[in-house]
């Protein structure tokens, strides 16, 4: 009780949220179409109809043609799926292909990748949110052009409209008595009105189309944090709805098919919620943690015993359709705190203390607690932003040995979160790229294809896992980032801390 009143003075709350990570929109999957490794690329676009860029670089040799077409996902099949669009090889790369894809309503949609080459056809559908970001504004260049153009019409129809009435019907060279004056004048007068009232008639109609389409801009579930008065040390997350993509009785949305729910989500590694609480500014301490669902857009979490500090909360959450979101909230942890030795961590639960970020080399290696080391496998060459590559990271024994009870951490060799010092940027990584799982058999299973090369369950008889795991990604701006990796064997699960700058 005193821990909650304590903390709940503390609270610092604000309501943010990214649609699929928090300032890192381009989509990066490493994944199988067929027989095919492919590498895929997506920069989705900010405005809706817009136009996504796709990038696929096959892994495997053979590969002759790759064409891409956009769909929207669901839980049913397309009927009559539209006609794939070429992508384009390059010359110089035969296994490199580019091209764009018109993404056309609001929602969660996937692009299905269709490769053909030597080894037969493949398929890969990766999920894409398909959601107005913002809205585009016109250069103030050609906003001036158009104005002066504009003008220059007006004032031609209203001259056109004075010369008829004045002029039409005079012989050449003869001059325009007092009344024909008059009425051209009139006339011109009249003409200025019409044009005027069309002018205004379509710029109403123009802010009317406007407004539409900024009640589609992307506006996040807001979530709440606040201890329970009522239990010491257990935290109510609450999520609510601002309005974005509902149904109102006056039919201004009536053109969009795409509704968001708040009771609608769907397990993601067997959790219906990850929350990442990240000490700032240091960046210093990190816990993976998995509230549970009390009742409708309410979550519950016990807290570990956590160092005091500000913490920012990163809550990953997936709904039905696939669409899946981040949102964000502050909470602040005050020093002297009865019965903040909190609780013990179990299951999934994850936690790393390293240097604060300001203080902090770049190293390649990361020693944890018990004395296993987690080693970032790289080449030592520079990083870039918006470069997608592989990210490699290995765990050893404290002899430097691989583990030889390497276990599944939630389904996969591993987790990773992407976060950048100044906290524009969260990601949540996961082996097979940036995309939520939950979506990503979503798609599979519209597809038509199956999950079975990527098994589930951890400690599968007969099966010996790797000590390394991988994590397609690129930095979305340059700057410095921190990431922290998550990787399991036998009941531990580690996490290590790298530093890395891009260009």
């Amino acid at each position: 009780m005193k821990r909650a009143r304590s903390v709940a003075l503390f609270a610092t709350l604000f309501a943010t949220c990214a649609l699929a990570h928090v300032g890192s929109p381009d989509i990066y999957l490493d994944g199988k179409a067929g027989p095919y490794q492919v590498f895929v690329t997506i920069r989705p676009p900010q405005v809706i109809p817009g136009v996504a860029e796709l990038e696929v670089r096959s892994e495997s040799a053979g590969v002759a043609q790759v064409r891409a077409l956009p769909l929207q996902l669901s839980r049913t099949r397309a009927d009559y799926p539209p006609t794939p669009d070429v992508l384009k090889q390059s010359p110089q790369d035969k296994q490199f292909f580019t091209g764009s894809l018109w993404l056309m309503s609001d929602g969660s949609s996937q692009i299905r990748i269709l490769v053909d080459g030597d080894k037969g056809a493949g398929v890969l559908s990766v999920p894409v949110p398909s959601i107005a970001l913002t809205t585009r504004k016109m250069q103030w260049q050609l906003a001036a052009v158009l104005c002066v153009m504009g003008l220059l019409l007006v004032g031609g129809l209203v001259a056109i409209a004075g010369a008829a009435v004045r002029e039409a019907k005079l012989n050449a060279g003869v001059a325009a008595d007092p009344l024909r004056t008059r009425n051209g004048r009139i006339a011109m007068s009249i003409a200025f009105v019409i044009v005027a009232m069309v002018l205004w008639g379509g710029k109403t109609w123009w802010d009317g189309e406007a407004a539409i389409y900024q009640k589609r801009i992307y506006k996040p579930l807001n979530m709440t944090a606040a201890f329970d008065s009522s239990q010491a040390g257990v935290l109510n997350l609450d999520l609510t709805d601002p309005g974005w993509m509902q149904p109102n009785p006056k039919g201004v949305l009536s053109r969009i098919f795409f509704v968001r729910k708040i009771d609608d989500l769907v397990p993601d590694h067997d959790h219906l919620m990850h929350l990442y609480a990240i000490r700032e500014p240091g960046l210093d301490v990190i816990y993976h943690l998995h509230p549970a669902l009390a009742s409708s857009g309410k979550f519950r979490l016990s807290l570990p015993a956590m160092p005091a500090g500000d913490y920012k909360l990163y809550a990953d959450v997936v709904h039905d359709n696939g669409l899946p979101e981040t949102l964000t909230s502050m909470l602040h942890l005050p020093d002297g705190v009865p019965g903040a030795e909190g609780r013990a961590l179990s299951g999934d639960d994850a936690t790393a203390v390293a240097q604060p970020v300001e203080s902090a080399p770049l190293p390649d290696s990361f020693t944890l607690p018990d004395g296993y080391k987690m080693v970032w496998v790289r080449d030592g060459s520079a990083l870039h932003a918006r470069q997608g590559m592989a990210f490699h990271f290995r765990l050893l024994t404290p002899d430097g040995k691989a583990p030889q009870d390497m276990a599944f951490y939630m389904g996969m060799l591993g987790h990773a979160a992407f976060v950048k010092t100044d906290g524009s940027v969260f990601a949540h990584i996961h082996p097979n790229g940036t995309v939520s799982m939950a979506a990503f058999e979503l798609a599979q299973a519209q597809a038509g294809q199956t999950m079975t090369d990527m098994p589930r369950m951890a400690g599968m008889p007969g099966m010996d896992l790797p000590n390394e795991v991988s994590f397609p990604y690129g930095f979305p701006t340059a700057g410095r980032y921190r990431i922290f990796v998550q990787m399991k064997h036998g009941q531990t699960v580690e996490t290590g801390v790298f530093d890395a700058r891009a260009e």
